[in-house]
């Protein structure tokens, strides 16, 4: 019996976590008043799930009309619609309380707890934000590539690096490189037959977005990797691989999104290795006396 309700929770939390990752990946270009109403329903989508238009409103600071509005901007019919999907899913309340920031006198476990937590969660809302479509797309793009090049700032370099490295040890000619300048004039010299995988968070950080423009008037094919669609490198991206992300405490503002993008390019990469077995054999072959290739 026991087991049985445990499952149950389980089943309807990760459910619920992917639908709420795709209502994160959904609120990168709203207008202002839509925006609020999203934030609250991130932030306490129980009370939006039991409450009016009118009520909803109140508390957001918005007109009612608003309200609806922004419900179809996340993809529902309307505001019924949402209250529906909430209504499915009352009973995994523990998803819906956001991470608290973590004060100076946090024990040491409850740093840990916290930070579990956010790779959990984000890992649990990937499920609901990225589209199969655009990742099979994705795949196909780096099959085909005659070189890519992956480029991230700041945070986002780490999952770049990840890439380039990944990629290249089954057979695609990935090449990364740190220094802005350098990737520029790189990316410019790309064509039709090469790919850019650029990497950022927020969609807007200028560096990448430098570099995704140069790609595009480059002529080579842009592949993103982001939180949310609607962004400006979401919208500029041939393929946006969106993974979702809840507003986070600075203290792990990167870290969930971050870990959810390395699980993006995990998939990538086994997804070409099973597509093109015979260039993976040969890629393992080409590093098979080198230390440490694990």
């Amino acid at each position: 019996m026991n087991k049985e309700i445990g499952n149950d929770i389980s089943e309807n939390e990760g459910r619920l976590a992917q639908w709420i990752g795709s209502v994160q990946a959904r609120s990168g270009d709203l207008a202002a008043s839509e925006a609020k109403v999203v934030a609250l329903l991130l932030a306490d989508p129980l009370f939006v799930g039991a409450s009016t238009a009118a009520q909803v409103a109140a508390r957001a600071g918005v007109s009612p009309p608003s309200v609806v509005r922004a419900a179809r901007a996340i993809g529902f019919g309307g505001f019924t619609e949402l209250k529906i999907e909430i209504a499915r899913a009352r009973g995994t309340t523990r998803f819906f309380a956001p991470p608290e920031a973590l004060a100076a006198d946090a024990t040491s476990a409850a740093v840990l707890e916290a930070s579990i937590r956010v790779g959990t969660d984000a890992l649990s809302a990937l499920g609901g934000a990225l589209e199969l479509a655009a990742f099979d797309k994705a795949i196909d793009t780096l099959l085909s590539a005659r070189q890519v090049i992956a480029f991230g700032a700041g945070p986002s370099s780490t999952v770049a690096a990840d890439a380039v490295f990944r990629l290249r040890a089954v057979g695609v000619t990935t090449i990364g490189i740190p220094d802005h300048l350098s990737a520029m004039i790189a990316t410019r010299l790309l064509g039709p037959d090469d790919v850019v995988i650029a990497v950022s968070s927020t969609g807007r950080t200028s560096t990448t977005l430098a570099i995704a423009d140069a790609a595009s008037s480059a002529g080579a094919s842009l592949i993103a990797i982001t939180n949310q669609y609607g962004t400006p490198l979401a919208t500029l991206a041939d393929v946006a691989l969106v993974v979702g992300g809840a507003p986070l405490p600075a203290q792990m503002a990167a870290a969930g999104s971050r870990l959810a993008q390395l699980v993006v390019v995990d998939a990538l990469v086994a997804a070409i290795a099973m597509r093109d077995p015979e260039r993976d054999r040969r890629a393992e072959r080409a590093g098979i006396d080198l230390p440490d290739i694990d």
